[in-house]
């Protein structure tokens, strides 16, 4: 969609394709409408023509050396991890390469393997 005003933000760095515009009290809104208009019209054309975003598969998001090393030496943790959902998988892949030091990484790779292991996802 396209954003000619700059108003659409993205939620976070991790979200792939949903935009929103944020408000902090009426006002804006009545001082925008005839630009939300214009995105709601369009929103709707894009939604009636069928086009899709291309999301990122679960291969596409970092794999960090750590858990790599991890799935290499236990072939138990690497069928767990695979069996996960895709959504599961990349939750994991994310919060293990958010993490800047290598002994973070480990540190949460170490606590979530009970998790991966029951078949469970980061939250659940």
């Amino acid at each position: 969609m396209k954003d000619p005003d700059h108003i659409l933000i993205q939620q976070t760095e991790n979200v792939q394709a949903a935009r929103q515009i944020r408000f902090t009290d009426l006002q804006e809104i009545v001082d925008l409408e005839q630009e939300l208009k214009a995105y709601m019209f369009e929103a709707v054309e894009i939604e009636e023509s069928g086009v899709k975003v291309e999301m990122k598969k679960t291969k596409d998001f970092e794999m960090v050396d750590e858990f790599q090393d991890k799935l290499d030496q236990d072939t138990l943790l690497k069928e767990a991890f695979e069996s996960l959902t895709p959504g599961r998988q990349r939750a994991y892949l994310l919060h293990f390469s958010s993490a800047k030091q290598s002994k973070t990484r480990e540190a949460r790779i170490e606590k979530c393997i009970p998790q991966i292991l029951e078949g469970k996802g980061l939250n659940d």
